[in-house]
């Protein structure tokens, strides 16, 4: 996630960048940054001193905005459309991948692109800008499909009410805009206190997450970058939500062999080789300054891991308290 909608040549700054930077130092040789963007993450690690840099995206218009200034870095930069979680499919035996997660100021910031309730526009938030958009979702759903987007994906504990709203609108009229949305959210929930979030936040992360499929991107993104790093290379994860974060850390804790029993009586499990050392012992947030700088940041997590000789082993979505909706449990 960039700090802001930036028109020009320069760069938009990513979060947690001088942590990032510091954390991974000295950076040198292949890099993937699994969420291009606007190029900040790319831009700061090729200055930094990575030899080479491959920036992945989904989103068409990642590319199109580094059309001003990615000729000056040459073959040093190579930009790679797809997805992060097929980034062993791009390359191999890599020093390092960062994972930047989350919508984009690029993409939050154009009304067109339906992410955000704080402006009009159409209600899409499709990443890759092609599949199912937010809109056809609110349409086909039924109020317990819905209900269970927004509780599990969302994190929205009138998840029900909202639902029952959202059906019940769209039967009076389709439901095709973000401002009308967030109108009907808006009714369901209390007024918000100063400096609590808009009462359709989570609503509207919950249908983002759903329309792009973020958390088995995430999953699968996880595992790719375990295959794709060469030994001591390094996977740094920056997250904006609590799901997001806590599967992060227990990818790392599981593949670091923190786990633990989950009781002193249970039988000593089998020692397996650790896939990775733990390089950030806890979570790293933003510091006084990059909050003051960007607000967007605050709740932005880092989490950085080494990547050992020990071979990839399988994992569950489970064993990463991934969601999961009844429909895909079953």
């Amino acid at each position: 996630m960039t700090t802001d909608q930036n028109t020009g040549s320069a760069p938009h700054i990513p979060v947690l960048l001088r942590p990032l930077l510091a954390a991974v130092a000295p950076v040198e040789g292949r890099w993937l940054d699994g969420t291009f963007g606007a190029g900040g993450y790319t831009r700061g690690l090729l200055e930094a001193g990575a030899d080479q840099v491959i920036g992945v995206d989904r989103d068409p218009l990642a590319f199109e905005m580094a059309a001003s200034w990615a000729d000056q870095y040459g073959d040093r930069l190579v930009q790679q459309p797809g997805v992060f979680s097929k980034m062993d499919d791009y390359a191999s035996d890599l020093d390092g991948v960062v994972l930047d997660l989350g919508v984009s100021s690029m993409q939050l910031d154009l009304a067109e692109r339906g992410f955000s309730f704080m402006r009009d526009g159409p209600l899409d938030m499709r990443m890759s800008q092609d599949g199912p958009s937010a809109a056809d979702l609110v349409a086909g759903l039924s109020e317990e499909q819905l209900a269970d987007v927004l509780f599990h994906f969302g994190e929205e504990r009138a998840s029900r009410r909202i639902a029952k709203a959202i059906v019940r609108a769209r039967e009076e009229e389709p439901i095709t805009t973000t401002l009308r949305l967030a109108g009907i959210i808006e009714k369901c929930l209390p007024r918000p206190k100063p400096n609590q979030s808009h009462p359709a936040t989570r609503s509207f992360q919950g249908l983002r997450i759903a329309v792009n499929a973020e958390y088995e991107e995430l999953f699968n993104g996880l595992l790719a970058a375990e295959r794709a790093l060469k030994p001591g290379g390094l996977l740094a994860v920056v997250t904006f939500h609590s799901v997001e974060d806590r599967m992060v850390k227990r990818f790392f804790q599981h593949r670091a062999g923190k786990t633990g029993r989950a009781n002193r009586w249970a039988p000593e499990m089998e020692e397996i080789p650790s896939q990775f050392e733990l390089v950030t012992r806890k979570a790293v947030g933003p510091d006084d300054q990059e909050l003051e700088e960007n607000p967007r940041s605050r709740s932005a997590r880092l989490r950085v891991g080494r990547r050992t000789d020990a071979p990839a082993t399988p994992i569950t979505p489970k064993e990463l308290g991934m969601p999961q909706l009844k429909e895909a449990r079953r």
